[in-house]
């Protein structure tokens, strides 16, 4: 499993590197989105770069099944390898010439995400996981920070104005009140923040599985958490937070209130 799993997650890293490169010459070209049907920016980059991780993921691997963002679900009959592609996590930001994007790449095997890749081209920033493999930030360990106290925590989010809207407003302002820096411009880049211990806390009210599918294995490789807002590992709740260990149960109090 190792053998194959380290396989994976090394044609994962070049995938997403590929994809990257080819979203390049596209991002501060003044490009303008089209909106989808539930207002979500799109542009040619997404779905060029999701049509390129698409067609190398069938030809190395055609018996894998594939959710994409942009071309939706590609579904093998008894296939227990499922492919997760967000080709441009923060199509916003990447819109508005912020490098702040990323190319997410997730392998679930027999319905537990195994491998993640965050690739961030702009800033040319690769993180990478497999179970039992470590977590690697540009080739080296990563780890989550040792920060303690929620008084000395950097929280990291995508839009404020989400928390209001999903409910969980009360519960931001006892984390924001109890953290000593509050940053946003998150999307993946602040998860891969808090796997390099470059922050503490993530939090998104909402998501999709695209949106989070190589964290996981990211998170906990590097000694964190990665999950929903009530200490749930998964994907697939529709919200997510990104923790340290340390101070992981007084945001998960704090959440709770």
């Amino acid at each position: 499993m190792s053998n194959h799993l380290a396989s994976c997650l090394d044609f994962a890293v070049e995938t997403a590197y590929l994809a990257g490169r080819l979203t390049l010459g596209y991002f501060q070209a003044g490009i303008r989105p089209d909106f989808k049907a539930d207002q979500t920016p799109v542009t040619v980059a997404d779905q060029k770069a999701e049509k390129l991780i698409r067609g190398r993921i069938e030809k190395k691997f055609p018996d894998h099944a594939i959710v994409g963002e942009e071309f939706g679900e590609s579904a093998h009959k008894g296939a227990n390898h499922r492919w997760y592609i967000d080709p441009i996590d923060g199509t916003k930001a990447f819109t508005r010439g912020v490098p702040l994007y990323g190319v997410l790449l997730g392998l679930e095997i027999e319905g537990r995400v195994e491998a993640g890749v965050a690739y961030f081209p702009a800033l040319d920033e690769m993180v990478a996981a497999a179970t039992g493999l470590g977590c690697r930030f540009n080739g080296r360990l990563a780890r989550v920070s040792s920060v303690e106290r929620m008084a000395d925590a950097v929280a990291t989010f995508t839009d404020p104005g989400s928390f209001a809207q999903y409910g969980r407003a009360e519960a931001w302002q006892r984390i924001e009140q109890a953290t000593y820096v509050r940053a946003g411009w998150g999307d993946a880049y602040g998860h891969c923040l808090v796997a390099t211990g470059r922050a503490e806390v993530m939090l998104d009210a909402v998501v999709n599985v695209w949106d989070c599918a190589p964290f996981p294995p990211i998170l906990k490789e590097a000694g964190g958490y990665f999950g929903d807002w009530s200490g749930n590992e998964t994907i697939c709740a529709n919200e997510a937070i990104s923790a340290n260990a340390a101070v992981l149960p007084r945001v998960l109090e704090l959440i709770r209130g």
